[in-house]
Order: C-alpha cells, then sequence, then structure tokens
C-alpha cells in the first residue's frame, strides 16, 4: 500500500519527459525544474520501485525493458488522468445526468415546456426529472437541482433566484354561474373554497381589508395532493382556488378561470429558486449548464421566456 505523501503521478510526469525529450536536462526544462531535482524524483522512483528503469551514460539515455513497460503504461495513466480533469472541470462541456426535482405545477407549465430548448443546447445532458409538491431532502433523493416556491429557510443548499410570482383566486365561469361570483370576503364564507392536503408555509388565504390583511381558512369539501389536481378541480367547476398566477394565466387568458376578489389581493409574491448543494465556483459543468439555462429562460413573472 502506498504512502499517501507519495506523488505517484509527479512522478511518472517527471519519468515521461526525460524520456520523451532524451535527457534529464531537457526534461527538467520541460517540467521547469533543475536537472538533479528531475534526477533525485526518478531515482526516488526507481527506489520504490526497487528496479532500475533508465541506464544512464554521459551521451545518451537508455530505457531497460522494465523502464520501457514503465513508460508505456505511465504514458496511458497521464492521459487517462487528463482527460478524468477535462471531464470534470468547470469549464468541459456538460455532459452526463442531472436530477431535477420541483413542484408538479411548475413542472407541467414551465420546466417540461423548457425541455426541448435544453437539449437542444446539451445534447449530451441527460435530465431525469421528478414532479412533486412535496418539499424533498436533496441528498436522499440524490437531485442535484431543486425548483423551491416561496422563502427559503436557513439551510446548506445554495439558491438561484428565477423569478417571483403572485398568486389569485379563482373560479371557472361554470362555477360562478351556478354559485355566484363574492365581491367582498364576507361573501366567500357560502363557497366552496380547496385546497392543499399537505402543509402549506401560508394554509390560509390573506386577503387585504382596510388596509391590513386578515386570513380566509381553507374548508372546502375536496383536498389536492398537488397544484394541477388542484386546478383540475378548478376547471372542473368544483370551487375556487387559490394558486400561483405563472400556473393560472394561461387559463385566465382563455378564459377557462376568472379572478375573483382581485381589489382583496393582498399582492403578495413568492420567490423561485433553483436551489443545490455544493459551492459556485465547483459545480459540474452539467449542473451549471442546468442552472445557468433555467436562470435565462425563466421569466421574471415564474413563466417560460418566449422564443427570440
Amino acid at each position: 500500500m502506498p504512502r499517501i505523501d507519495i506523488n505517484r503521478s509527479g512522478e511518472m510526469e517527471a519519468f515521461v519527459q526525460v524520456v520523451d525529450r532524451g535527457s534529464f536536462s531537457a526534461g527538467a526544462r520541460a517540467l521547469g525544474m533543475t536537472p538533479s531535482a528531475v534526477s533525485k524524483l526518478i531515482g526516488r522512483l526507481e527506489a520504490r520501485l526497487a528496479t532500475q528503469l533508465v541506464l544512464r551514460s554521459t551521451r545518451r539515455l537508455q530505457l531497460t525493458a522494465e523502464g520501457r513497460l514503465f513508460y508505456e503504461r505511465s504514458v496511458r495513466v497521464l492521459a487517462d488522468l487528463d482527460e478524468a480533469e477535462r471531464c470534470a472541470a468547470s469549464g468541459a462541456a456538460p455532459a452526463g445526468r442531472v436530477s431535477i426535482n420541483t413542484s408538479v405545477p411548475f413542472g407541467h407549465q414551465v420546466l417540461i415546456p423548457l425541455v426541448p430548448r435544453f437539449l437542444a443546447l446539451h445534447p449530451q445532458v441527460t435530465l431525469s426529472i421528478v414532479l412533486t409538491d412535496r418539499v424533498v431532502d436533496l441528498m436522499e433523493e440524490r437531485a442535484d437541482v431543486a425548483i423551491r416556491w416561496g422563502e427559503l429557510p436557513p439551510s446548506d443548499l445554495v439558491a438561484r433566484r428565477l423569478g417571483a410570482t403572485g398568486q389569485a383566486i379563482v373560479g371557472a365561469p361554470a362555477y360562478l354561474a351556478r354559485c355566484g361570483t363574492p365581491h367582498t370576503p364576507a361573501e366567500l364564507e357560502a363557497h366552496n373554497r380547496l385546497g392543499f392536503t399537505y402543509r402549506r408555509t401560508v394554509p390560509d388565504w390573506p386577503l387585504s381589508v382596510d388596509g391590513r390583511v386578515i386570513d380566509m381558512p381553507v374548508n372546502g369539501n375536496v383536498r389536492a395532493g398537488d397544484g394541477e389536481a388542484l386546478r383540475a378541480l378548478l376547471l372542473a367547476g368544483v370551487g375556487l382556488g387559490r394558486l400561483s398566477l405563472y400556473q393560472l394565466q394561461p387559463d385566465i387568458d382563455a378564459g377557462r378561470l376568472v379572478p375573483v376578489l382581485e381589489a382583496f389581493n393582498p399582492g403578495d409574491s413568492a420567490p423561485i429558486h433553483a436551489v443545490y448543494l455544493g459551492k459556485p465556483g465547483r459545480l459540474p459543468a452539467r449542473v451549471r449548464a442546468v442552472l445557468d439555462f433555467l436562470a435565462a429562460h425563466v421569466g421574471e413573472d415564474g413563466r417560460p421566456r418566449p422564443l427570440p
């Protein structure tokens, strides 16, 4: 078992340079070392291997059979080291698998529509996309990047802001025709207010009334496990719901969902971040490519930027 203080790659590099350039002095110049230092390196290598690699003379350098074999193997090892460093270096071309964890709404409304653009730019990257509205542990789930909505609690994660999104209370035209359109927060008491099965940072609906924010409890007869399921319930006319505008805007623009009580909307905005483990300057190229792409292609409103 070699000692950890032995620089085997350095010894190999010195040996290969001496052989390639035909002398200790020429090899030393290529390495920026003195001939005596290079001679000591190779002498130490031979002592450790208990094998003579080089037959020294005043006029030329000759390899032993063992030296020739060691030279050939060293060239291959150094080439593999160079390749490994190129692949791991931050400037290497992005390649390999990237696991992305995001909420179901962001996945369907933003991330998945952007996937073709990303793969066209980075064909050597493979994406593994997991959609869940449950907040996951990146280490436990082996995720490289997660998209988080809302204020972030203190953690070891590094965050990169992508945008922000407002919220709105909406209902389908069929529901509003059947149950009426609420015009004041008090009128919400008579409506079916749909919510989520999982715990949320803001469980109630905040409403601005006379300069202060009040919380309207959510107590409908259906709860959903993710934002897309809740959106489908709203489109089906089951009740009213409060969701992010990046998810709702296409339906609002098309008239499939109608905002209500906008005069009482507190205008709260939740940031959207891409979070990851590690140091920003030492990210693998594949992960950095995903983060840079999301920052460039997710708009300030949290929706995909249009193609130029």
